[in-house]
């Protein structure tokens, strides 16, 4: 996320990037009703599930982690849709760890979803993946702007409107962007829910932010288009006092962010729900080595990130 967290889950728009590393699924038909899972990121080698129906996927999200639950999920809605049933093979590999708040969770499905539609040879353009990934991560989690399923599913950099309303591509090929991994994994959900009580107490207040933030969002969608890196990071440094009204920053986000300031960047902020995960920087080319130091220095892991990338394909 570059610009708009928590904003987008109130019909404002984003942008969003996404990045070359993948989570790979790979399935497979059976002749059975089972669904034998293979996620060695979670544990489970040859994991016999049997969900194909909404009682057994209730017991399943209570005995297994939430990634079981969003691929399970999403066989129970691709299947339900197209009234197809059959078993399957599953075997997931990730190429990032879910703790660092890259969007794995959304990845998965939508893979998932782009995988039984070559598998069953159903026709789905971007926009029929998209909304069924979005349904699923809705189904799994009950709240959610959709902009992760967007970015996993269409690939590059996205001015995205909540739930799909607006999806467009920015034509830019090169961010000089730092990513940087506070080490403390998010609970995304959960400062969702906090950001909603704010609004429910102080509508006016937020709604107040929130419209900062789309004017934001939309200076910052012109000077990305432009490669005005000095803009942009100005406007992510606007974008972060924002968030830090909503008290969604954390102290391990702050020193990171400050560490890259005072060495050179032109702006840094949290990416993201806030609360732990990653955060962003903009800066001149030549900067970016100094500025990874100073981050790796004040106690943060840096992601190398190659930006942006392609959505979901096959491999």
């Amino acid at each position: 996320m570059l610009f708009g967290e928590h904003a987008v889950v109130y019909n404002r728009p984003c942008v969003v990037i996404s990045v070359e590393h993948r989570m790979h699924v790979f399935l497979e038909k059976r002749n059975d009703n089972n669904i034998i899972l293979t996620a060695p990121d979670l544990n489970l080698k040859n994991q016999t599930i049997s969900v194909l129906d909404r009682l057994s996927l209730s017991k399943t999200k209570k005995t297994h982690s939430k990634k079981v639950s969003f691929i399970l999920t999403a066989v129970r809605n691709f299947f339900e849709k197209y009234g197809l049933k059959s078993g399957l093979n599953i075997e997931t590999k990730s190429e990032f760890s879910d703790k660092v708040g890259l969007g794995s969770s959304s990845a998965v499905v939508v893979s998932t979803i782009k995988g039984l539609s070559e598998l069953f040879n159903i026709n789905m353009n971007e926009k029929d993946i998209f909304d069924l990934s979005y349904k699923t991560v809705l189904d799994v989690q009950g709240l959610g702007s959709g902009f992760d399923v967007a970015a996993a599913t269409y690939g590059g950099t996205l001015f995205f409107k909540t739930g799909g309303e607006i999806i467009e591509s920015i034509n830019i090929e090169n961010i000089p962007l730092i990513v940087g991994y506070t080490g403390i994994k998010a609970d995304t959900p959960t400062l969702v829910r906090m950001v909603r009580e704010k609004k429910s107490k102080e509508p006016d207040k937020i709604d107040g932010i929130f419209d900062e933030m789309e004017k934001i969002v939309n200076l910052a969608k012109t000077e990305i288009e432009n490669s005005d890196w000095k803009e942009v990071g100005k406007l992510m440094n606007q974008n972060q006092e924002l968030l830090r009204s909503l008290d969604v920053s954390s102290k391990e986000l702050e020193d990171l962010i400050k560490a890259a300031l005072d060495a050179g960047a032109y702006g840094a902020k949290l990416s993201g729900a806030g609360g732990g995960d990653c955060m962003i920087a903009i800066a001149d080319e030549n900067d970016l080595d100094r500025i990874k130091q100073a981050i790796e220095k004040a106690g943060g892991f840096i992601i190398d990130v190659e930006i942006p990338a392609q959505g979901a394909r096959l491999n």
